[in-house]
């Protein structure tokens, strides 16, 4: 019977090669989809380990900064750099935002490093090119995935940034590239107010008689003031010395200084567990709606590949075939199907991963899972026309 199959495929071998190749597609759909998640679980933990904290010190009762929006004192890290088992505390800003070079914008999180070297919390582990940042002002560092090259002048807000450095798989949760500027920079980018904001509420402050008392000398030009600089930052990194574990340092941060403290797990678990739950979910939809179609196809290939050899089934049941013969028959031409789709679905991923604008990743495991879940499609599809080949009446080979 595997001769027989195998010669019954040679014989409509047109027609399972195309079906093989229109299901390869949707196999590599597939294949790409679930890639894509693997690459936002990638992102997130990239994001993770580049910013190089053991603990995320965050604005109470919030998901920052990842998640949420975060505002702490930007001197509330010398407090924290006392407690006892923290190595370094290091000030950060995130911003996601469009970075524009000449006419020419790229979505992109500006974070904010603080001053010291390389190695500090927040700063980029490794460079593939360039150098770090080393003044106080107008440098940056940005990743390959941007288009930026070394010299290139880049705008954010009202300034203009040269890049002397550039790194590699330095992203966000979303999967956009990362660009790193000096911590004041990033705040006047983040928190200040551009010019006319600043003198509409100068004119309200001015108007407003709770400012402007004549026995409080000093009162306004301090207001004023106070709008016209910035004192904030989205999270402090902390690293943790050799010996302390993360709950250890973390507690008395939470109980002294009223703040919200995440170690590594908690991250994680915020930035895929809530982050990306919706996107997951409808990978997730995707992926069975595929896997419907999927079967839907090799159920009516085989289906009309059986209809066309009906009275040669009733042949082979008028020489005493076996029912369990015929159906091995009908079970073979669907795996054969499947494989012929999955190596053409595994081919188009591979090639077409590169070409996304987002991360896929392709899992090994994922392709294999892939592979016996294509397979057990084939087999299931194959169950209508195995019903029907075991209803055929041998006299019709004779009518």
């Amino acid at each position: 019977m595997i001769s027989l199959a195998g010669r019954d495929i040679l014989h409509a071998w047109g027609k399972f090669i195309f079906t093989g190749v229109g299901l390869g597609l949707l196999i590599g759909v597939t294949l790409i989809m679930a890639g894509v998640y693997r690459g936002m679980i990638d992102d997130g933990k990239v994001l993770l380990d580049s910013s190089g904290a053991d603990l995320w010190v965050v604005q109470k009762d919030t998901l920052g900064p990842y998640a949420e929006s975060s505002s702490l004192p930007d001197d509330l890290w010398r407090s924290i750099r006392a407690v006892p088992g923290v190595a370094q505390a290091a000030n950060a800003t995130f911003l996601t935002m469009q970075v524009r070079k000449g006419d020419r914008d790229v979505r992109a999180m500006v974070v904010g490093i603080a001053a010291g070297d390389p190695g500090t919390p927040g700063w980029p582990p490794h460079l593939v090119a360039g150098r770090q940042i080393t003044r106080g002002h107008y440098e940056a560092v940005a990743d390959l995935a941007t288009g930026f090259g070394l010299g290139d002048v880049l705008k954010i807000r009202r300034n203009h940034y040269t890049v002397v450095g550039l790194a590699r798989r330095m992203v966000s949760s979303n999967g956009d590239p990362i660009v790193f500027i000096p911590l004041k920079d990033a705040q006047e980018a983040q928190f200040l107010k551009d010019n006319d904001a600043i003198l509409m509420q100068r004119r309200r402050t001015e108007a407003n008689p709770a400012f402007n008392r004549p026995g409080v000398p000093g009162l306004l030009d301090a207001v004023t003031a106070s709008q016209t600089t910035n004192n904030s930052v989205n999270a402090v990194l902390v690293r943790i010395r050799p010996g302390f574990t993360p709950e250890e340092v973390a507690e008395p941060i939470r109980r002294w200084k009223r703040l919200t403290v995440y170690d590594r797990a908690q991250m994680e678990d915020i930035l895929i567990g809530k982050l990306i739950r919706t996107s997951s979910q409808q990978i997730g939809m995707f992926l069975a709606i595929l896997a419907i179609v999927s079967a839907a196809i090799v159920a009516f290939i085989i289906y009309t590949l059986t209809m066309d050899k009906i009275r040669e089934i009733a042949v082979l049941k008028l020489i005493g075939t076996r029912n369990r013969t015929i159906a091995a028959m009908i079970v073979q031409q669907a795996l054969v199907l499947g494989v012929i789709g999955f190596v053409v679905g595994k081919i188009t991923a591979t090639f077409a991963a590169p070409l996304f604008p987002k991360h896929v990743l392709l899992m090994p495991s994922d392709s294999i899972a892939g592979f016996f879940a294509v397979l057990a499609i084939c087999m299931l599809a194959s169950v209508v026309s195995i019903r029907m080949a075991l209803q055929v009446d041998p006299a019709e080979a004779i009518g």
